[in-house]
């Protein structure tokens, strides 16, 4: 169901278990900070993984970098490895991240919450 994701942030992570009982400004403010091992977080990102694994994945990732530049490719700047991170989580090329919709209003956000 849409949504669960923040009610079981909300409740493992602030005891919050009836949302409706809480203002709308300040869900929104607890939301924003929710961290990376959010269900929240992961669920914007398009990950399903653990954040541990990422820190993994970043630990491959300097390290082909590092082993990269060892060699004659690094030296010359080609042939950069492909990094496991930006796969994981869904990132475009150059560092370009997937977009995200922002809202000007609570109303526009209920709206468009409504419509999903």
């Amino acid at each position: 169901m849409a949504g669960d994701e923040l009610v079981c942030d909300m409740a493992e992570t602030y005891h919050i278990y009836d949302m409706r009982s809480v203002p709308l400004r300040t869900l929104a403010i607890l939301a924003n900070g929710l961290g990376p091992n959010s269900r929240v977080w992961a669920k914007l990102n398009g990950y399903t993984g653990k954040w541990s694994d990422i820190v993994l994945a970043m630990c491959a990732d300097h390290l082909a970098t590092l082993v990269w530049f060892q060699t004659e490719d690094g030296h010359k700047g080609r042939n950069r490895p492909e990094y496991l991170v930006p796969a994981m989580l869904g990132i475009m090329d150059r560092g370009e991240k997937k977009k995200f919709m922002t809202f000007a209003s609570g109303e526009d956000f209920d709206r468009m919450w409504a419509s999903l």
